[in-house]
């Protein structure tokens, strides 16, 4: 169904009539849309009138309303095309040059128009056709004398004005009706993000208290109490990763501006300037980096990861020196870095195998945290992309939950500590690469402090 013409494409219809009126002496003239778009060959399809000249032509059809009668008279399928001239379409009966002598041809044998659908003098009727699409239909005539040749160029360029003119209003208007759907389908999605913020704020808050009762409850020397703190630590660090998604979220309907959207124009506008950056819903961001000990960020993470290894059965050896130059790091951002490669490493390591932890190795002026496990292993065609957001390669044909940001994030993080990150498939230490499984190692440099 055709949407609504808008006002520009009404004021340019009277534009055109008006030529044809004033330079061409057209005593009627009637832009015609169709309800839907119809492909050529015409097809039934009904008419209705949006522009008129004189506003009472249509009362030469008869006493009924303008409204009835062209619903009830004036189909598409009560024109014809000229079969030598597909662009031109005259009713029959048209006092036309051309049209007794389109008629004396066999070819020529078309239904002809009721009597009472004719318009007095004589008429040319030429279809809005664009693209093989027929939108509408020009209607003008005069009494006084027949169309010349060069009258009726004239006019074939003027439907084909109304024609281009038709279909990029009607594109508006469906850009517009997708911006409008759009716009409904971002509330709705806000107002579900709402939803499930809220929700997700009582059970993180429950979660937290569970855990600091439970620490409590524990004597300093039961093993358990490493558990409940490290509940605790990871319900702050949800509650922290909570807080900077709602300000993403904040700064994102500030900065980007509501839809405009008029009855004869669309503007999409977009406050946000070009060098301004909406912040990266990452941990640490805003924190500085410090002189700190890898052996100390470890610790808290090292608990929950022995809890992880001995529930699935896997070994998790750990080879830590305490005393080996710290580092320059942003605590935070390299906490969410250890803990995506360990949850990695403990996620992808069948059972009964083997992960190991190291800290204190050195190149240059950095310190590295090496992680090795001996799961299946990164094919060589996957490791040129680790790093790429949403990749996962041939871990994406396993059943194996996972999302391709882990090292996305892990990448983009220790690039801002100035560190890297090297990657090893089969992995490269003796107690892994003694096994089965070619294994993978993970190393995380970090610059070293200088004394």
């Amino acid at each position: 169904m055709l949407m609504s013409a808008s006002s520009d494409f009404l004021a340019l219809c009277r534009e055109q009539i008006a030529l044809l009126t004033q330079g061409l002496g057209a005593t009627l003239s009637i832009v015609y849309l169709t309800q839907e778009l119809v492909e050529t060959p015409l097809g039934e399809a009904k008419l209705i009138p949006v522009v008129i000249y004189p506003e009472t032509a249509l009362l030469l059809l008869g006493e009924e309303t303008a409204e009835a009668t062209v619903h009830k008279q004036l189909q598409v399928g009560n024109v014809f095309i000229l079969p030598n001239d597909q662009k031109r379409l005259l009713t029959a009966g048209a006092e036309s040059p051309t049209s007794s002598q389109e008629s004396e041809r066999p070819d020529a044998s078309q239904p002809h128009l009721k009597e009472e659908y004719l318009l007095s003098g004589n008429q040319i009727v030429l279809p809005l056709v664009y693209e093989g699409v027929m939108m509408g239909l020009l209607v003008t005539g005069r009494q006084d004398r027949a169309w010349n040749e060069h009258e009726e160029s004239q006019i074939q360029r003027i439907a084909q004005t109304l024609a281009i003119a038709c279909i990029l209003d009607q594109r508006r208007a469906w850009f517009e009706q997708q911006l409008r759907e759009q716009q409904i389908l971002r509330e709705k999605q806000g107002d579900l993000l709402d939803n499930l913020l809220h929700q997700f704020r009582n059970p993180l808050t429950a979660l937290r208290t569970f855990g600091k009762l439970l620490l409590k409850r524990f004597r300093p020397a039961d093993a358990n109490r490493d558990v409940a703190n490290s509940i605790v630590q990871e319900s702050d660090r949800l509650q922290e990763l909570l807080q900077q998604f709602e300000q993403v979220i904040d700064l994102t309907e500030a900065d980007l501006a509501p839809l405009h959207l008029a009855e004869s124009e669309v503007f999409v506008e977009a406050t946000v300037q070009k060098s301004a950056k909406l912040p990266l819903l990452l941990p640490g961001t805003g924190d500085k980096a410090v002189d700190c000990s890898l052996a100390d960020i470890l610790e808290p993470l090292l608990i929950s990861a022995k809890a992880i290894a001995q529930e699935r059965k896997l070994k998790l050896i750990t080879e830590i020196q305490q005393n080996s130059p710290r580092v320059r790091a942003n605590i935070k951002a390299l906490r969410e870095v250890l803990t995506n490669i360990i949850d990695n490493a403990l996620k992808y390591t069948p059972t009964d195998g083997k992960i190991l932890i190291q800290a204190g190795q050195k190149k240059a002026n950095f310190q590295g945290i090496v992680i090795s496990d001996n799961g299946p292993g990164i094919p060589p065609e996957d490791l040129e992309h680790l790093g790429e957001r949403h990749y996962r390669g041939v871990q994406a044909q396993t059943e194996i939950p996972g999302t391709g940001l882990g090292l996305a994030i892990a990448k983009q993080l220790i690039e801002q500590m100035q560190g890297e990150i090297e990657v090893f498939s089969p992995a490269i230490n003796s107690v892994i690469t003694s096994l089965n499984t070619p294994g993978t190692t993970f190393i995380i440099w970090l610059p070293e402090v200088k004394n």
